[in-house]
Parts: C-alpha cells; structure tokens; sequence
C-alpha cells in the first residue's frame, strides 16, 4: 500500500505540527496557470517517497486559468502524516514566476528562519529585501534563462526542484532526476534533468 497521497484538501483550521512528526517538511509552491507547479509538486512527492519517506502533493483548490495565480503544496516526513489540510505555515516557499512578487504575498506564513527560493536573475539580498523577510533565507536561480537555454521554452518548474534541492535536504538529486525522466520520457526528460543540474549548481543564497 503506498505512503504517497495526491489529492486536493480544503481547510478552515491552522493545523499544529505534530510532535511526533518531528522531521516534516511543509512547502508552498507559487505559479501561474500552465507553467507546472502542480506537476513540480507530484515529481518532488514521488521523489521522496522513493527516498523512504512518507509524502503529500496537492493543489489549491480551485480554477487553474492560464496565467491565473496558481499554489501547490507537498508534505514530506519520515513518519506517517495525519495531516489532512492546505499549509497554512510553510517552511519552504517555492515562486516560479518572478512577477508574482509584486502581487501576491508569497511570504505569508512563512516560518521564522524559513526558506525563500524564487526564479529570479536577481541576487537574493535584492529579492529579500523586495518581499520584506529579514527572517528568511532566500535563495534565488535564473530559472528562466536556463530554460531558453536548454529547452528553448519558458518552462521553469523543473529548473525550481533543482534550486530546491540544492537548498533543503527534503529529498535526493537522484531521486528527483528519476522521478523527472519517468514523468517526461525519453529527450525531453533528459534536457529537463540537464536544466534541474543547472539549478542545482546556479543557485546563490543570501
């Protein structure tokens, strides 16, 4: 029976992180409608479960219109998680689209000391001091550029799980590279692996 839920969750409560689940992990991904935040999601899930640990991926409830603000989430733990709620206090915040910055408080719920990893050509003190989180460590990858580079498209969901992973230990290089080839087979898989490498490596913190 596998420990991986996809599923969409509404809540009307902020749920308390659990004491025996010391290890978990809360994420928040930010995008627009058609530029996969949902699917970075589910890869990253699929991607930990793979690495042992119990996993949820899901969407925000409601229209996904191209364009259109879009939020995803994924619980990572290495216990069981009884949670079954939106994520109301992120540890991580993942923005694929820079310009959401000036019109939707990505910072909301942040944790103190939480970790901020935003698609942007900026240096990261610039991004930190643009969203006002003197608390948070942010992290900032020209995801865009890298996409053109490699792929010639403005696909910059899986460049993020490379950035991610280089910044948190929530699951493996391996693991997310795997589980990116089995979503997108065959050269598109393998340009999409080469653009999570370039992430991986280009990502500066502040």
């Amino acid at each position: 029976m596998t420990n991986l839920l996809i599923s969409v969750v509404v809540s009307s409560f902020t749920p308390r992180r659990s004491e025996k689940m010391p290890f978990l992990s809360e994420i928040r991904w930010h995008g627009r409608g058609g530029q996969g935040a949902v699917t970075a999601s589910q890869i990253l899930a699929a991607a930990a479960l793979l690495d042992g640990k119990y996993v949820q991926a899901f969407p925000e409830f409601g229209p996904e219109r191209a364009g259109a603000p879009v939020r995803a989430f994924t619980r990572i733990s290495d216990e069981p998680i009884n949670i079954h709620s939106q994520i109301y206090t992120p540890d991580v915040v993942i923005v694929i689209d820079p310009t959401l910055l000036k019109t939707v408080k990505v910072t909301e719920g942040l944790t103190k000391g939480g970790k901020l990893i935003v698609n942007s050509d900026k240096n990261p003190e610039e991004v930190k001091k643009e969203v006002n989180a003197p608390d948070a460590e942010v992290y900032t990858v020209n995801a865009t550029r890298i996409a053109l580079d490699v792929i010639g498209r403005a696909l910059f969901n899986t460049p993020m799980l490379g950035a991610l992973i280089k910044a948190t230990d929530v699951a493996s290089l391996d693991s997310v590279m795997k589980e990116t080839k089995t979503r997108f087979p065959g050269p598109i898989g393998d340009k999409n692996v080469e653009m999570i490498k370039r992430a991986f490596e280009g990502v500066r913190k502040a």
